[in-house]
């Protein structure tokens, strides 16, 4: 009985063991035309194995490249594609280029910066006055996102200047937006038991409910009652 940690290790074991001995036996076959037949053979099996690379782009070119990575690069067949070399998978990727520019405030992030820095460019006018207001009200957004129970007008301005290196004030008929908008989440609560309410209230006209009425059955018992003939 053959077990698995005595049969050689698989390079790709998502195709199965059967997989790698068809391209063993491929390598074996002396005429190169059958040797291309039996190549394509595979290819068309490697495909049925998994569907799941008929939606990835080019999955026929990737199954050619599974095909001679599994041979170790042994199996010599003409390939529509390039043929992958050993070195191909050697090669170190290039390292990765992460900006360093310190970040005066996390919480604004660099895209507040870049703004500011654009800001700055603009001369002085209405558009800059607007553009300014903007910011500043961008910056409030920002940082409730960080502290939600308040912040400070005058936090936000100042914190402007330093972003700005005092270029950028705010005009004096401008103000920021109230944070007052932020609606609590218990508010929302409240608000459904209260509909909840009004849908009781109009489902029964507006009356009172006569399920606590003491008198009901009383009433009903004296309808049903029959006075029997002597």
């Amino acid at each position: 009985m053959e077990y698995n940690t005595s049969l050689p290790k698989m390079i790709i074991p998502e195709y199965g063991r059967n997989i790698q001995k068809m391209i063993d036996f491929a390598i074996t076959v002396a005429d190169k035309e059958e040797r291309n037949k039996v190549a394509r053979a595979i290819i068309d099996v490697m495909g049925q194995l998994n569907p799941h690379l008929r939606d990835v782009t080019d999955f026929k070119h990737k199954l050619w490249d599974h095909l001679f990575i599994i041979s170790e690069f042994k199996l010599d067949v003409d390939s529509p594609y390039p043929r992958p070399t050993p070195e191909t998978f050697q090669t170190k990727p290039e390292l990765l280029k992460y900006p360093s520019n310190d970040i005066r405030y996390k919480h604004y992030g660099k895209t507040v910066e870049r703004i500011i820095e654009k800001a700055k460019e603009y001369p002085e006018g209405d558009e800059r006055n607007a553009l300014v207001e903007q910011i500043a009200n961008l910056m409030k957004r920002s940082y409730l996102n960080w502290n939600r129970d308040s912040v400070n007008d005058e936090v936000i301005l100042k914190q402007l200047g330093e972003l700005s290196k005092g270029q950028l004030k705010l005009a004096d008929n401008s103000s920021l937006r109230s944070t007052q908008a932020f609606v609590p989440r218990n508010t929302n609560q409240q608000q459904r038991a209260g509909g909840d309410k009004k849908r009781v209230h109009n489902n029964n006209g507006g009356k009172q409910n006569n399920n606590n009425n003491p008198h009901r059955h009383k009433n009903n018992n004296n309808q049903n009652f029959k006075r029997k003939p002597f």
